[in-house]
């Protein structure tokens, strides 16, 4: 099982390669298998049994229903010239590809960063400073402070580097095993340019001069109760020895507030194991509200 809670780059066993490349692998098979064999000269046609109407061909991530269309109009009516022209710096060099070699699409950055803008200029309100300190080109580990439940704190700085960058930069965050084991959940992941907690990711994000944001605290920051809410907890060290391996800068990232949004009262580790989660949070709201809380 996924190992939850644990130190990220612990386990480099690479077994969880980028959903690009799998996808490109597949398609590889599959093309194999529809191509004939040569046949000889001498060898009359054989007849093809009937095996019923044609399986039809899966629609991508991108176009998986109708309503892709209507998101698409959604995210011009939410995004700015400013906005896309940002994007356009992030993903300009694909010229037309319709993935980055991390699995990245424009097209689905672009419809979640409408709905992300919304939460970061509307209901968190976020504000930021010290964006001259990261590099314009170069990568560098971010090291922020984890906290909130869910990863509205990670969504949020990733946010920020798009719309308040200087120039705009797409910001890998480092996610960990267990939501990367979700099905669907992982696959956006990748698609808006997020990766799995693995050290051989990591590597090859440094390499290509990524900006890479790690939470050292793991899991143990989200599941902290409200009475240590913003007491750091204790740090995976691995990204240190990254660091000094790549020769790339550790920029520290304080996020003020994430603690705040939602409480946690307790957690419930027998229901959680029983439900196989890293945790149960019981908090003001949740599961009183269920979903919604």
């Amino acid at each position: 099982g996924p190992a939850l809670g644990s130190d990220p780059f612990s386990q480099g066993d690479g077994t969880l390669p980028y959903l690009l490349r799998l996808r490109e692998t597949s398609m590889r098979i599959v093309t194999e298998a529809r191509t004939p064999p040569p046949r000889r000269a001498s060898e009359a046609p054989q007849e093809a049994p009937d095996l019923g109407p044609p399986i039809p061909e899966l629609p991508s991530f991108e176009d998986r229903d109708e309503s892709a269309g209507a998101l698409d109009r959604l995210a011009g009516l939410l995004l700015t010239r400013r906005d896309d022209d940002r994007l356009a710096q992030l993903f300009g060099r694909l010229e037309g590809r319709p993935y980055d070699e991390f699995g990245a699409s424009p097209r689905v950055a672009r419809r979640a960063l409408a709905f992300f803008k919304l939460l970061y200029k509307y209901w968190f309100r976020v504000q930021s400073s010290g964006h001259a300190v990261i590099p314009e080109k170069e990568g560098a580990i971010l090291a922020a402070n984890h906290g909130g439940l869910l990863p509205f704190d990670a969504s949020m700085v990733v946010a920020d580097g798009i719309l308040a960058g200087q120039p705009p930069r797409l910001i890998r965050t480092v996610v960990d095993r267990w939501a990367g084991s979700l099905p669907f959940v992982n696959v956006f992941y990748a698609r808006v340019g997020q990766v799995i907690g693995t050290r051989e990711n990591v590597r090859e994000l440094l390499e290509a001069k990524q900006l890479v944001l790690i939470f050292p605290e793991g899991m143990a920051g989200i599941r902290k109760r409200a009475a240590d809410r913003y007491v750091l907890q204790s740090f995976h060290l691995g990204f240190v020895e990254e660091s000094l391996r790549h020769r790339v800068p550790i920029i520290p990232v304080a996020i003020v507030g994430a603690d705040d949004q939602a409480p946690l009262l307790y957690d419930a580790q027998p229901l959680a194991k029983l439900l196989g989660l890293p945790f149960f949070p019981i908090t003001p709201t949740f599961p009183l509200l269920g979903p919604l809380g």
